[in-house]
């Protein structure tokens, strides 16, 4: 009987999860084309990036009409996880792909796996009502859904799949969802790949072996990188918390945002901090003149445009900041600065999403096994340095970060004192910018 069951649940994970995977994949094959060509058309027209306050009127605008009810952007899907909340909307997909690839085309700084996440979510509950599954089978495809979308937009089907279980319960894994998420991320990424898309290709450190003094330099390092994430989190946060106070009118704060960014832009007079900015992600492993600020205005560049609303992701502008603040970590503590630059990128994502896992894991699928173990060894302390905060307020907490028994209920890291306030249940229609 049990084998039987096995079986059943085999099958139908192969098939479901298939499914998820496959309708995640063709959605980030689109979203990195149009995201591609956004970016040519930018590079090749930087006069555009003077629209860009205009374009976040006219993107707000869009958003405070038909956004309302996915306001929630990531936390939307993860409350749904938890919750069991109404369907996703299906509109999702479609806007937040669409106002990501404009922040990108204008100018703002942020990301895409927010973007990939949301879309995976949508489509994996679209798919769940359509079929008319169990509330257990509907939380498993959301799963897959999660790991589908952050799978195949960076071509990483491992960290994919345990990206969707550990962003969901900080600390703690659903195996329960392990079938799905891992079928989902490993069919998404072979559909994007199917489809011709090509994935950013990073520098391969050497072999670094452990000692005690490297051991303590990891420990320097690793304390660096909480801090950054820990300012990158709070400024975040209090920007857009303190923009929602005094602007009620999402139009206008993405407006305002924008013509921060314009500024911004002009006062560095570099484009490097526009957009994803891979190319400066790329230099920070090989350039030893890279400069020491350049972390420093990609944080800047991206807390404006995520806190005035503007769509996107943090993972791809966390890596570049990572990896930024990796160089010159590397360079003052004596490591290699290929090797600071991938830990650096991993871990500060790891310390800022409470996912230390599945950027260990991300970081040797991008880059190579000789990143270990000095990437579980930074990111795992980082995580523990941040505290009970993160970049989704919507995550759940089981045990506190620093041991003791389990909390009576899991309990949603904005509900927790002293963190930032969930600023994603206002009132007034929000862009789903978180993630």
């Amino acid at each position: 009987m049990t084998l039987t069951r096995s079986a059943r649940s085999l099958g139908q994970w192969l098939l479901l999860g298939g499914l998820v995977g496959a309708v995640c994949g063709a959605a980030s094959a689109l979203f990195l084309f149009l995201l591609d060509e956004a970016t040519t058309f930018r590079e090749q027209h930087s006069v555009i990036v003077y629209t860009l306050p205009l374009a976040g009127l006219v993107i707000g605008a869009l958003y405070a009409k038909w956004g309302a009810p996915i306001r929630g952007g990531n936390n939307l899907v993860i409350d749904t996880v938890h919750e069991g909340d109404p369907q996703i909307p299906l509109r999702m997909a479609p806007m937040v792909l669409l106002g990501t690839v404009l922040t990108h085309l204008f100018g703002g700084s942020a990301g895409r796996e927010g973007t990939a996440v949301q879309m995976g979510g949508s489509l994996a509950d679209a798919l769940a009502h359509r079929l008319r599954v169990s509330p257990d089978t509907r939380r498993g495809m959301l799963a897959a859904g999660i790991a589908g979308g952050f799978g195949s937009v960076f071509g990483t089907p491992i960290a994919g799949a345990v990206f969707g279980l550990e962003v969901v319960v900080v600390g703690r894994l659903g195996y329960e969802a392990l079938l799905p998420a891992l079928v989902a991320s490993v069919v998404g990424d072979l559909v994007t790949r199917s489809l011709g898309i090509v994935h950013t290709v990073y520098p391969v450190p050497g072999v670094l072996p452990l000692s005690g003094w490297v051991l303590a330099k990891w420990l320097v390092f690793a304390v660096a990188v909480a801090g950054v994430a820990i300012v990158f989190m709070e400024g975040t946060h209090r920007l857009k918390k303190l923009l929602e106070g005094r602007v009620p009118w999402l139009p206008v704060r993405m407006a305002m945002g924008g013509l921060a960014v314009v500024g911004l832009w002009k006062l560095v007079g570099t484009e490097a901090y526009l957009g994803l900015g891979v190319p400066t992600l790329v230099r920070s492993f090989v350039d030893p003149s890279l400069p020491e600020s350049a972390f420093a205005w990609k944080l800047l560049f991206t807390a404006v445009t995520l806190g005035a609303g503007f769509l996107g992701g943090e993972v791809t502008p966390l890596f570049f900041i990572g990896a930024a603040l990796g160089n010159v970590l590397a360079r003052l503590l004596g490591l290699p600065l290929d090797l600071g630059a991938a830990v650096g990128m991993a871990a500060l994502f790891a310390a800022a999403a409470n996912t230390p896992l599945a950027l260990s894991i991300m970081a040797v699928e991008l880059v190579g096994a000789s990143v270990l173990p000095h990437v579980a060894i930074v990111a795992t302390v980082a995580y523990l340095l941040t505290g009970h905060r993160g970049i989704y307020p919507a995550q759940r907490l089981a045990r506190l970060k620093h041991g003791g028994p389990l909390l009576a209920r899991l309990v949603p890291l904005r509900e927790l004192p002293g963190e930032p306030p969930d600023t994603e249940k206002p009132s007034e229609p929000q862009g789903p910018s978180r993630g």
